[in-house]
């Protein structure tokens, strides 16, 4: 079951967080079709968000086709998206850099601020290619080398 965590300084109202945080665990695998979302009633519990606040991001998830409201029993997952488990190697590459990255003494905003330079860059556009030049991150997060 997914777990909600509710920034309330990043600027993104609590709805949204709670759209994206349920997309983001569909993509990782962490939900999958069938999968019973948590009742506004407990996410209320842990979040201390208002209800209708849950209620609002569910109909959304409901709107886009991946959750289904079942009336006495709940919302559900109705599909998935991506194909990114939360074992792949990809992710435990990532958890590294990020890891490497903290011991650079590199903050969150400034690891989020590289990460979404490169997903910027390499997802800008399904027909631009990279080129030589572009930044590479390995080894030393706070060194980006160029290639």
């Amino acid at each position: 079951m997914v777990e909600y965590r509710i920034d309330r300084h990043s600027g993104v109202a609590t709805y949204v967080q709670i759209v994206q945080q349920t997309k983001q665990a569909l993509r990782m695998g962490l939900l999958k079709p069938g999968d019973r979302l948590p009742t506004a009633r407990e996410v209320v519990e842990v979040t201390a968000i208002n209800p209708n606040t849950v209620l609002k991001a569910y109909r959304e998830l409901e709107r886009e086709g991946l959750v289904e409201a079942r009336r006495g029993l709940g919302t559900f997952v109705r599909r998935s998206l991506g194909t990114a488990p939360a074992d792949s190697p990809l992710r435990t590459e990532l958890e590294s850099w990020a890891a490497r990255a903290r011991a650079a003494g590199l903050d969150r905003d400034d690891v989020a601020a590289l990460f979404t330079a490169v997903l910027d860059r390499h997802f800008a556009g399904h027909d631009q290619h990279i080129t030589a030049g572009d930044t590479h991150f390995q080894g030393d997060p706070s060194r980006p080398t160029r290639h």
